[in-house]
């Protein structure tokens, strides 16, 4: 198999601390750091969250803008992708950052469990924030907790909701949501193949599964999301010392598979975005 993958680094997240692990990366600075090492190391996606100093997560678009603005200065090409998720705000606050129109956005499309709480994606809000993608010429990036989502966002690319090529990310191994199976799995590529056949899709698993969706993802022709956000670890014994160490370990898995690392300008091209100035 020759199609480049694409790999995606989740650089900080809303969870994890320094108390868990001193590299994740909590200050713009140091997100910008730690990303242009995961840039040289192969990441051509960096999906960011933005952080307060208490390390609490944020939905500040000033903070945003900065880390847009070192990214696009130290990462050349690279695909820039906020988050909008619910645990950095609540409502509209969680898309206040699209007016500053990253390439990408992440983008639940339906509720599901969470280890202590329910993941809340009202209709109307969904609605909401896929609109202000539109706005802003900003790719949504869908995250599939469960299999009604990749139904909802098949329904929504129908009705001009989402329009164009849809990139669907399917999230596995969440304690209380959709655990790693391989059965599962094999379904949601089935069913995305059938619902939406021209969509290209990527895997992320959590915790001790980011490794084994890596392997499922590369090895059935998908792209892949690793970094400190899903995993602080490289195995049970050793906590991963950067970024660029889980992208390096991804990069393998792709040569293992003779998969070759999408380049910036290869991912602009499979995700139908415009071309690095």
């Amino acid at each position: 198999m020759s199609k480049p993958c694409i790999i995606c680094v989740a650089i900080t997240g809303s969870l994890p601390r320094k108390e868990h692990n001193p590299a994740v990366p909590v200050t713009v600075s140091e997100q910008i750091e730690s990303t242009q090492e995961a840039f040289e190391a192969g990441a051509t996606i960096c999906h960011a969250h933005v952080r307060n100093d208490d390390q609490t997560p944020s939905s500040d678009p000033e903070k945003f803008a900065r880390l847009k603005e070192g990214l696009e200065k130290h990462c050349p090409g690279m695909i820039i992708q906020f988050s909008t998720g619910g645990r950095s705000g609540a409502g509209k606050t969680r898309g206040g950052m699209l007016p500053l129109k990253p390439d990408m956005a992440s983008l639940s499309v339906g509720s599901n469990n969470f280890p202590t709480r329910v993941y809340e994606n009202p209709p109307d809000l969904v609605d909401w924030l896929a609109g202000e993608m539109r706005t802003y010429g900003v790719k949504p990036e869908i995250e599939a907790f469960d299999l009604s989502h990749i139904v909802q966002a098949a329904a929504m690319n129908r009705d001009g909701r989402i329009p164009g090529n849809i990139y669907i990310q399917f999230v596995m191994g969440v304690k209380n949501a959709m655990p790693a199976d391989k059965d599962v799995f094999d379904f949601y590529v089935k069913t995305v193949k059938r619902l939406m056949p021209e969509a290209e899709w990527c895997a992320a698993g959590i915790g001790a599964s980011q490794l084994t969706l890596n392997e499922w993802s590369i090895a059935a022709g998908g792209h892949a999301r690793t970094g400190l956000e899903d995993n602080i670890r490289l195995d049970k014994d050793c906590l991963a010392p950067s970024n660029a160490a889980l992208v390096k370990r991804t990069a393998e898995i792709c040569a293992a598979h003779h998969r070759p690392v999408a380049t910036p300008v290869q991912a602009r091209d499979i995700l139908g975005l415009p071309q690095h100035a």
